[in-house]
C-alpha cells in the first residue's frame, strides 16, 4: 500500500475501559456499537434450519433473498426505475473493499466519518479527502462517500443536500455511495434514502443497507447494495472470482428479517427509549448533544478535548468513545452507544447523577 494503515482506534481506548472495569460497580461500555439485544427467535430458527448448506452459496443470492430485497427497497426507501440488488457479508467489507473494486483514485469522504471509509481509500492505494455535507463545495473525484443517519453524529441529511450529491455525482459522472445503514432508526428527523430522490435513473448510484443493527444481526454479518444495475453487476463478478459470498444459511436469515418490520419497529422503540433516559443525565452533567436525530448513538461536548470527557466518564465506569476517531472535527466530542441492556443505561443514569 502507498500508505500505511492508521493505527487501529480501539487499542488507544483500552487503557480507559481498565479504568472503567476498575469501579466498584463494573464497566458499563458505551464505546463500540454492537448490539446487544437477542436476534429475533424467528430469524434463529431460519439458521438453524438451513444449518445443513454443503453447497456453495450463490455470490448473487438466492432467487428468494434477491425477491426479499427488491421488494423491501421499492416499499421500504422509494426505489425506482432500474436498479439491482447484492448482498454483501456485513458493510463493512463492503465499504472497506469498495474503492479497490471500482479501481477509484480519489474518493471524498464526510469530515466527521465512519473510519473505515478513509481506511477503504488506503487499501486502494487512492487519495481521501474530507469534505463538508454541502456538495455544490465537493471537488472532483472518483467516487463520494454520504452517510445518512450519520455515524456517529446521528444527523440526517435533508432532502436538498441529498438531491446536491447526485447532482454532484451527474455532474462529474463519479460514483455516489450512500450509507444508509441506520435508516431505520429515526428519532426526531426522518431519513430520506438517496434511492427515492434519483427519479429513477440510478446512473452511478448505490445505497448501502445492513441488518447488522435492525435486526440484531451484527454477528452474522448481513448487509447488501442497491443501486446502478451496470455498476452491481460490475461487483458482483469481481466477488465471484474473489470468492466473496454470504453463506446459504445467512442468506436464509437475511430473507426472512427483511420480510418482516415488527421486530424493527421494537427495536427502534428500545434505542429511543435509552436516548431519551441517558439525554437528561449527561446534561446535567454539563454535556450539550448535538445532532442525534437518529441511530444508535448521542454526539456531545463539554468544549473540552474529547480524551478529558473520556477520562471522567471511565472514572464512573462508562466507557465512550472520543470523536477524534471520526475526524479531526470531531476531537472536542464523544460519542456514546446506545447499544447496552436497559438495565445498564439506567446504571449509567445512576451514577451521572451521583
Amino acid at each position: 500500500m502507498r500508505s500505511s494503515l492508521p493505527d487501529f482506534p480501539w487499542d488507544a481506548l483500552a487503557p480507559y475501559g481498565d479504568k472503567a472495569r476498575a469501579h466498584p460497580g463494573g464497566i458499563i461500555d458505551l464505546s463500540a456499537g454492537t448490539p446487544v439485544d437477542p436476534t429475533p427467535e424467528f430469524i434463529q430458527a431460519a439458521l438453524r434450519e438451513a444449518s445443513n448448506s454443503p453447497s456453495y452459496p450463490l455470490t448473487a443470492g438466492t432467487p428468494e433473498l434477491r425477491s426479499a430485497i427488491i421488494t423491501w427497497a421499492k416499499s421500504r426507501i422509494g426505489a425506482t426505475g432500474d436498479f439491482d440488488v447484492l448482498p454483501v457479508i456485513g458493510s463493512k467489507e463492503l465499504v472497506a473493499w469498495l474503492p479497490t473494486i471500482l479501481e477509484s483514485k480519489k474518493i471524498l469522504i464526510p469530515e466527521i466519518a465512519y473510519p473505515t471509509y478513509h481506511v477503504g481509500a488506503l487499501i486502494a492505494e487512492a487519495e481521501s479527502v474530507p469534505v463538508e455535507i454541502d456538495a455544490k463545495s465537493w471537488p472532483s473525484a472518483d467516487l463520494a462517500w454520504m452517510n445518512s443517519p450519520s455515524n456517529p453524529t446521528g444527523r440526517v441529511h435533508s432532502v436538498e443536500e441529498i438531491k446536491d450529491c447526485i447532482s454532484w455525482s451527474r455532474a462529474n459522472n463519479s460514483v455516489l455511495i450512500s450509507d444508509e445503514c441506520y435508516f431505520e432508526f429515526d428519532h426526531t428527523a426522518v431519513s430520506t434514502s438517496v434511492m427515492a430522490l434519483t427519479a429513477g435513473d440510478n446512473t452511478n448510484i448505490l445505497a448501502v443497507h445492513s441488518l447488522s443493527k435492525r435486526s440484531s444481526m451484527a454477528g452474522y454479518r448481513a448487509a447488501f447494495m442497491v443501486g446502478d444495475s451496470s455498476l452491481i453487476a460490475k461487483i458482483r463478478e469481481l466477488r465471484k472470482h474473489a470468492g466473496m459470498m454470504v453463506s446459504l444459511p445467512v442468506q436464509k436469515a437475511m430473507t426472512v428479517a427483511l420480510k418482516d418490520d415488527s421486530h424493527v419497529a421494537e427495536q427502534r422503540g428500545r434505542y429511543n427509549t435509552r436516548r431519551e433516559t441517558l439525554r437528561p443525565a449527561l446534561e446535567a452533567c454539563g454535556f450539550r448533544i448535538e445532532f442525534s436525530n437518529a441511530g444508535l448513538y448521542i454526539w456531545c461536548t463539554r468544549d473540552e478535548d474529547a480524551w478529558i470527557s473520556v477520562d471522567w466518564l471511565a472514572q464512573r465506569g462508562i466507557l465512550a468513545t472520543p470523536g477524534s476517531f471520526y475526524g479531526d472535527k470531531g476531537k472536542n466530542h464523544i460519542r456514546i452507544a446506545l447499544t447496552a441492556t436497559d438495565a445498564a443505561i439506567d446504571q449509567a443514569v445512576t451514577r451521572l447523577k451521583a
